[in-house]
């Protein structure tokens, strides 16, 4: 958990310095700099803004950099440094690292704002973060072999990209990158698979409190890019002409897809006969509607809620993995406090949905930083979290609400 936070030059942020608790209540109006508060904290976590990936999009004007440094709980910090050309500088308990996974799995993230609530209507890029983000902080072989995949999968497209025909030479080395993004595919997708299996009685218990009229007919399905029972390389190889014409790689672990899809109650008479009494027959006699995207059935703040709950079963789930594992004395690591980014959620949820998604949360050990437009959030905080820390953001200054 976040104890104190420092932000230096980001937006119209230049220099904050605030203690935080487990519940933290942003308020401000827009363009105070209340939702830098929470791009702070991502940037730290994850090496990059959920609102520009380029830095020289939210340093702030005539500045060269910007720094974002946390002190835990544990008496552990973190510390990045962007500068305009995206050069990085990440630190440990002062030691400079290398890697952003590093701090990723120092201080776990869950946004939920205003841009996630499309993700439904977008492309699969979005979904499948959503899953890789749980297989990253369950399993720690998951990160490895992702990144080998990645690197293989740039380097095959740069080479589709240069020529529609390869050299014998060219050929050779295509299919020893297919061989190597083959084996990494196999470990990927059995950790999506086993983690995705894990999350779905999670995501089922969040639309019942959440959607409760439709429990019976939302489900998720999980799809891995490729056709699992054949190795990647031979059906890459299979398609490399067509791979050539485009220019990319069409099929593989990039590709895969997380969808929700939508079970009607209803039931078609298959014949005209007269049905049996058993229930047996019944089941012969009718066949059950189609599953379609639920996207194309739910209202708008519809799903938004489906989106919530999507994000809000991944808590519980990493929680209580931590907690079995814990119990079991098994090898897995135990986790650091989830730091939960609520982005002025009163502008996309109703009064229902808030206070169920708050109480959920206030019954998890995360923590959480929420901003809002207006303090009418701040009583329903107050019956929830003992001691929750209240700011108010003007023109970049934050004042604490004491």
């Amino acid at each position: 958990m976040i104890e104190r936070l420092q932000i230096s030059y980001l937006r119209n942020l230049t220099q904050i310095n605030l203690s935080s608790a487990a519940c933290n209540v942003i308020i401000g109006a827009n363009g105070s700099g209340k939702t830098s508060l929470l791009e702070a904290i991502f940037l730290l976590s994850r090496g990059k803004s959920f609102r520009h990936h380029q830095p020289k999009r939210y340093i702030q004007h005539h500045q060269n950099t910007v720094t974002v440094h946390a002190k835990l709980n544990d008496a552990s910090t973190l510390a990045i440094q962007k500068q305009a050309d995206a050069t990085t500088v990440l630190r440990l308990n002062q030691t400079t690292v290398y890697n952003q996974s590093i701090l990723t799995e120092q201080l776990p993230t869950l946004l939920i704002d205003p841009s996630t609530m499309d993700m439904l209507e977008q492309g699969s890029a979005s979904r499948r973060q959503l899953l890789d983000w749980l297989v990253f902080h369950m399993k720690q072989g998951f990160h490895p072999q992702w990144v080998a995949y990645q690197r293989l999968l740039k380097q095959r497209n740069s080479l589709l990209k240069k020529t529609r025909h390869l050299t014998q030479v060219q050929l050779a080395e295509l299919k020893s990158w297919d061989k190597g993004l083959s084996s990494h595919a196999a470990l990927i997708h059995h950790y999506r698979e086993r983690i995705f299996a894990e999350w779905q009685p999670y995501f089922a218990d969040s639309v019942a409190e959440l959607l409760p009229s439709y429990a019976e007919q939302l489900s998720l399905s999980y799809n891995a890019g490729y056709d699992t029972s054949i190795a990647l390389d031979v059906q890459l190889n299979e398609r490399l002409e067509q791979d050539l014409q485009l220019g990319y790689t069409r099929i593989g672990n990039h590709r895969a897809d997380i969808h929700v899809h939508w079970r009607s109650d209803d039931s078609v008479e298959m014949s005209d006969k007269q049905p049996e009494t058993t229930p047996e027959a019944e089941i012969h006699n009718k066949r059950p509607v189609l599953k379609e995207q639920a996207a194309n059935v739910l209202s708008r703040g519809e799903k938004k809620l489906l989106i919530t709950a999507l994000r809000l079963s991944q808590l519980p789930l990493l929680l209580n993995t931590t907690k079995n594992a814990e119990v079991s004395g098994n090898s897995l690591q135990p986790r650091n406090t989830p730091v939960v980014l609520l982005d002025d959620i009163t502008a996309e949820l109703d009064d229902r949905a808030i206070k169920i998604l708050l109480s959920t949360l206030s019954q998890l050990p995360c923590q959480v930083f929420m901003t809002s437009l207006t303090d009418d959030i701040v009583p329903l905080v107050l019956e929830l979290w003992s001691e929750p820390n209240v700011f108010h953001v003007k023109q970049g200054q934050v004042f604490f609400d004491s």
